[in-house]
C-alpha cells in the first residue's frame, strides 16, 4: 500500500520538475534551498551567541551586554531577509507549478472530448473543476511546504545534533561494580524520544488520510447539489420541488457534518497527543543538563546554548509528528487526482470507434458511410452495417422509437462516440455544424455565444441580419453586454439563437438533434426555412419526433433499434 502511495505521488510530482521548464524549476528550487540552509546557519551562530550572551550576565560583564546585542541584532536581521525571500520564492516557485500542472490538466481534460467521455464511461471522478482547481494547488503547495521543511529540519539535525553532541558530554550510568559511559547522551535520548513520538503520532493520526479524502468528496457533492439547482432553477420551481431538493442538501450536508465530527474526533485526539508530546519536550533537557550545571561543569550559558540546541534537534527528529495532519492531507490529494489522472487515461485509451475521412478530391461534398456500427458501452448494437452516400444538398430525417439510437447516430457522426465502428467520408474542406438540443452558450458576451464555437468574428451588420433573421431583433442592441445568457434566455430563444449561428458559419451539413423542441410548429418551419432559403446548398440531418418534420426533408432514415434500419424517400 505504501509503494503505491509513493508510486502514485512521484507520477504526480515528477512531471514539471523533467518538463521543458525543468533547469528554471530546479535552479529556483536549489536557490530556496539554499536559502533555507543558510537560515540553518544562522541559527547555529544564534545558538553559540547564547552560550556567550548568558555567561557574559552570569559574570555581570557590562562592557560585553551592548556589543553581545549589537550581534544579535545584526544576525537576526539578516535572518529575518533570508526567511522571507525563502517564503517568497517557494511561492513564485508553487505559482510556476501550478500553473504548469493546470495547463497539462486542462489540456488532458479537453484533449479527445476526455471531459464528455468521462461521463459516457460512468467514471466516478467527482467533481473534475476541484480536482483541477484545488487539489493541484493543494498538491503543489503541500508538497513544497513538506520537502523544504523536511530539507531544512534534515540540516538542522546536522547542524545542531554535532553541537548537541559536544554540549551534552558524557553519562555515566552505575551497574554494579562497573560503569557505562554515554557519550552524547541527551543526542541519543532525543532520538529515541523522537521515534517513539513519529510511532505514536502514526498509530493515532492514521485514520485521519481516509477522513480527509471522503470530507473533500462529500464538500464537493454538497456543492455540486446546490450548483444543479441553480442551474435548474426554473424547473425546480415548476415542479415545486423546493422540499425534495431540501431533503437532497440536508442528506448532503449530513454527510459532511457526521465526517467532520469523526475528523473533529480524530484531529483532537492527535493535538492531545502532539501538544503533550511538545510540551514534555520543554523540560526534559533542563532535567536532563541540570546535573552537569549545578555540579559545575557547565555554566549558565552553556545551559541555555544546551536547551535551545535540544530544541532545536527535537523539532528536527519530531518533523514528522508536527506534520502529520499536513501529510494526511498530501496522501488524500494524491489520492484523488491520481484516481482523476487514471480515469482521464482510461477515457483518452478509448478507441476512435468509427474512422473519419476527407474525400480525396475537393468538390466531393457528400457524405459517405460505409459499415457503420453503432453500440452503447454494455455492447447492445443499435445500429448495424450501415452503408449509405448522402450526396450534398440532401434532407434527412433520422426516424425511430425513444431509445432506438438516433442521437447516438449523430454522437457518432460527430466523432464523439467511441462505441462503434466503420468509416465516414465528407468532401474535403466541407464545414460542419452540430446543433443539439440545448444549445451551449458561453460565459460572456451576447456576441460571443453567438459566434461560437468560433471567435468573436462577423461584422455588427451580419450578426444584425442573423438575429433579425431568427426573430431576435431586440438583442441587437445587447451584443456587447456580458451575461449569463442561458439564464436570461428561454430555451425556445436559444435555439433561435442556434439557427443564427448557421447563418453565420454557413456550414455545408449542418445535423440538429431535436434543436427545435422548444419552438411551436410555425416558429419551426419558419427556421428551416430560413436556413433553406439562406444557405440554398445546404445539407441538412436533423433528429425528431414532430410529424411536421417531414415536409422538411425529402429522405427519412428509420431506426429500429434492435439494430435494424432503412432509408427511404418522403411523400
Amino acid at each position: 500500500m505504501k509503494k503505491l502511495a509513493f508510486r502514485m505521488f512521484w507520477h504526480l510530482f515528477r512531471g514539471y520538475w523533467n518538463s521543458e521548464h525543468k533547469w528554471k524549476a530546479r535552479g529556483l528550487l536549489a536557490f530556496v534551498i539554499g536559502l533555507n540552509f543558510a537560515s540553518v546557519y544562522l541559527l547555529v551562530r544564534i545558538n553559540s551567541w547564547y552560550n556567550e550572551f548568558y555567561n557574559a550576565l552570569q559574570q555581570y560583564a557590562q562592557e560585553s551586554f551592548w556589543p553581545l546585542v549589537g550581534e544579535f541584532t545584526a544576525l537576526a536581521f539578516l535572518y529575518i531577509i533570508i526567511a522571507v525571500y525563502a517564503i517568497y520564492l517557494r511561492q513564485m516557485l508553487q505559482i510556476r507549478w501550478r500553473t504548469w500542472m493546470t495547463d497539462t490538466y486542462l489540456a488532458g481534460w479537453m484533449k479527445h472530448q476526455v471531459y464528455y467521455r468521462l461521463q459516457v464511461l460512468g467514471s466516478d471522478t467527482d467533481n473534475p473543476d476541484q480536482r483541477i482547481s484545488e487539489d493541484i494547488n493543494q498538491f503543489v503547495t503541500l508538497t513544497l511546504q513538506l520537502l523544504l521543511g523536511f530539507l531544512k529540519q534534515l540540516t538542522t539535525l546536522g547542524a545542531f545534533g554535532v553541537v548537541l553532541w559536544n554540549l551534552s558530554g558524557a553519562f555515566t550510568v552505575p551497574l554494579g561494580s562497573h560503569e557505562f559511559v554515554i557519550y552524547g547522551y541527551m543526542f541519543w535520548f532525543s532520538l529515541v524520544y523522537s521515534i517513539l513520538g513519529t510511532i505514536g503520532a502514526h498509530l493515532v493520526g492514521r485514520r485521519l488520510i481516509g477522513l480527509n479524502f471522503d470530507q473533500q468528496r462529500y464538500e464537493a457533492d454538497f456543492r455540486f447539489n446546490m450548483m444543479r439547482v441553480r442551474e435548474n432553477s426554473e424547473s425546480v420551481a415548476f415542479y415545486r420541488g423546493e422540499s425534495a431538493e431540501t431533503v437532497g442538501f440536508k442528506e448532503r450536508f449530513a454527510h459532511v457534518i457526521s465526517n467532520y465530527w469523526q475528523l473533529m474526533r480524530q484531529t483532537k485526539l492527535l493535538n492531545f497527543y502532539v501538544n503533550g508530546y511538545a510540551q514534555l519536550a520543554i523540560i526534559v533537557p533542563l532535567v536532563l543538563a541540570a546535573p552537569r550545571y549545578f555540579g559545575g561543569a557547565m555554566q549558565l550559558g552553556g545551559l541555555m546554548q544546551t536547551v535551545s540546541a535540544f530544541g532545536r534537534v527535537q523539532d528536527a527528529l519530531s518533523y514528522f509528528v508536527e506534520s502529520y495532519d499536513t501529510i494526511a492531507q498530501l496522501a488524500a490529494v494524491v489520492r484523488r487526482l491520481s484516481t482523476f489522472t487514471e480515469h482521464m487515461e482510461t477515457a483518452q485509451s478509448l478507441p476512435d470507434g468509427v474512422a473519419h475521412e476527407t474525400a480525396a478530391a475537393s468538390g466531393e461534398e457528400a457524405l459517405t458511410i460505409v459499415s457503420l456500427d453503432v453500440a452503447l458501452p454494455d455492447g447492445r448494437r443499435l445500429m448495424r452495417d450501415c452503408t449509405v452516400t448522402l450526396p450534398a444538398g440532401s434532407r434527412i430525417l433520422v426516424t425511430g422509437a425513444s431509445g432506438a439510437g438516433k442521437s447516438t447516430l449523430l454522437r457518432t457522426l460527430a466523432g464523439i462516440w467511441p462505441y462503434g465502428s466503420g468509416r465516414v467520408t465528407i468532401g474535403k474542406g466541407s464545414r460542419v455544424l452540430f446543433l443539439p438540443q440545448r444549445p451551449y452558450l458561453p460565459l460572456g458576451s451576447l456576441r460571443r455565444a453567438l459566434a461560437y464555437p468560433k471567435a468573436a468574428t462577423g461584422t455588427d451588420a451580419e450578426l444584425a441580419a442573423a438575429l433579425n433573421g431568427v426573430g431576435l431583433g431586440q438583442l441587437i442592441s445587447k451584443l456587447d453586454t456580458v451575461d449569463d445568457w442561458s439564464r436570461i434566455l428561454s430555451l425556445g430563444e436559444q435555439q433561435r439563437l442556434a439557427f443564427a449561428r448557421v447563418l453565420l458559419v454557413k456550414p455545408q451539413w449542418v445535423f440538429l438533434d431535436e434543436a427545435t423542441s422548444a419552438l411551436d410548429e410555425p416558429r419551426e418551419q419558419a427556421m428551416y426555412e430560413l436556413i433553406k432559403t439562406r444557405l440554398p446548398e445546404l445539407s441538412i440531418v436533423s433528429v425528431g419526433h414532430r410529424s411536421t418534420l417531414y415536409a422538411q426533408h425529402d429522405e427519412e432514415l428509420h431506426l429500429t433499434g434492435d439494430g435494424g434500419w432503412s432509408l427511404q424517400p418522403i411523400g
